[in-house]
């Protein structure tokens, strides 16, 4: 599969096309491209595509439409290949939906773990468009015996490192909701977001949306692969804060959790006294939200927040709170949602060691006062030397941005660095330990807040 994929990619020049990300977007990795949503795309209940996440485990591929197809393969009557427009003959559907990262948040947790440390922006709500899963592997004609569907795109595997191949199980690929899209937000997928077809699994985490999508395999087996069945897992019961524990111990991501955000207020920010407009999102991936509180007093009352007209089944809730400080003082505000099913967030968040369905309730901390104070000069950062080891070993195949945000201890960094030389990284053994040291000494564990 990978020789055919290279064979219709012009190389990597998806991303140069793109252009990148657009002014406002937290750049967690240039190269492959993890761009975090600022702020304030919480504000539409549509998240413009400038502004919506991207997340990518390899270089962005540029997909020719000219020679793209799908190909259908497996257990099924009969074999496929589509093009894009004879896709298209098939009815098409159009939802609303909240697509979100499983580590949106792993920034948050404490003790911190490797990974891209996003914080809250690694989602956004989109307005989909294309075809049901369910008809197309009807048409190919499912066999006796089939349980689940590979999904396989046409990025191409950095080094040695494994393809990013996921699978579902049938009974969520026959989901009237899960679609092959083409279009996001009214007009075709751009290359960052799966050009020119991705997979769209209303409910569940980011992770299953398969980007640039050429192949489907409809399997009597499940899929042994390394991001089935090493990545993407979680514990399924609480473990100690900062504990290892065995993949196959845990068990896959799907739905992640109930979760608000409040957005037009930074946290630890100054303002004036007066009257303020609190406002944000909402959004659960096992049923619909039907409230957010807020709570202006840090959790000894809470008040029902309005929410915006706009829903759907999938999609986020916008919500506003008007509130006036009583007066000058330092304010702690926490929002929690609650969905159909009764579920709310949780206080503290429940640790994992993948970083992965952050939902805690969320705090903003609001200095109210007539008198701003002053910030605190910054010092002036500090020349850096890197290791010449660091430059050709790691920053060949990836940039900086990774590194630099996460907080690891020395034993996580070691770990990191002999996972990336399994990956295809060339670390001559003498110079393993001060790689690790730079690592350590740079870039460390952060303080506790």
């Amino acid at each position: 599969m990978a020789s055919s994929r290279r064979a219709i990619l012009a190389g990597l020049g998806a991303s140069l096309l793109w252009g990148g990300p657009k002014t406002g977007m937290r750049v967690l990795s240039s190269r492959p491209e993890d761009f975090e949503m600022p702020m304030d795309g919480f504000g539409s209940w549509i998240t413009p595509v400038e502004k919506f996440f991207v997340r990518s485990h390899h270089y962005t591929p540029d997909v020719k439409l000219r020679d793209w197809k799908l190909s259908v393969v497996g257990k099924v009557s009969t074999p496929l290949v589509w093009t894009l427009d004879e896709l298209k003959k098939l009815p098409r559907v159009e939802l609303v939906s909240v697509l979100e990262c499983a580590g949106n948040g792993r920034g948050l947790y404490q003790p911190s773990m490797p990974g891209l440390q996003w914080r809250y922006g690694a989602v956004g709500n989109a307005r989909w468009a294309g075809v049901r899963l369910a008809d197309v592997l009807r048409k190919a004609g499912l066999q006796p015996g089939a349980v689940e569907v590979l999904f396989d795109g046409a990025d191409v595997a950095v080094g040695a490192q494994p393809e990013f191949q996921r699978s579902l199980p049938l009974k969520k690929a026959l989901s009237p909701s899960t679609i092959l899209a083409y279009e996001m937000n009214g007009e075709p997928l751009d290359p960052a977001h799966g050009f020119p077809l991705r997979l769209v699994v209303p409910g569940w985490a980011g992770d299953h949306w398969i980007k640039w999508v050429m192949k489907i395999e409809v399997r009597d087996t499940e899929f042994e692969g390394f991001f089935m069945k090493t990545a993407y897992r979680i514990p399924p019961r609480p473990v100690l804060p900062g504990s290892a524990v065995d993949p196959a111990q845990m068990v896959p991501v799907t739905s992640l959790s109930i979760k608000s955000v409040l957005a037009s207020h930074a946290d630890q920010s100054t303002v004036a006294p007066g009257p303020l407009q609190l406002t944000g999102a909402a959004w659960s991936h096992a049923a619909p939200v039907v409230a957010v509180e807020v709570s202006p007093d840090a959790g000894r009352t809470w008040k029902p927040a309005t929410l915006g007209a706009d829903r759907a089944p999938f999609a986020w809730r916008l919500w506003e709170f008007p509130w006036t400080p009583p007066g000058e003082a330092f304010y702690t505000i926490l929002v929690r949602a609650r969905n159909a099913l009764g579920e709310t967030q949780p206080l503290e968040p429940e640790w994992n060691p993948s970083g992965y369905s952050h939902n805690a309730v969320q705090a903003v901390r609001l200095h109210v006062t007539a008198t701003p104070l002053s910030p605190a000069a910054s010092p002036a950062p500090g020349q850096i030397v890197r290791p010449a080891t660091l430059e050709q070993s790691c920053l060949t195949c990836h940039t900086l941005e990774p590194i630099e945000q996460q907080r690891l201890t020395r034993a996580q960094w070691e770990r990191e660095v002999e996972k990336m030389q399994r990956w295809g990284a060339k670390v001559r053994p003498e110079l393993k330990e001060v790689l690790v040291d730079f690592l350590a000494n740079h870039y460390g564990v952060r303080p506790v807040r």
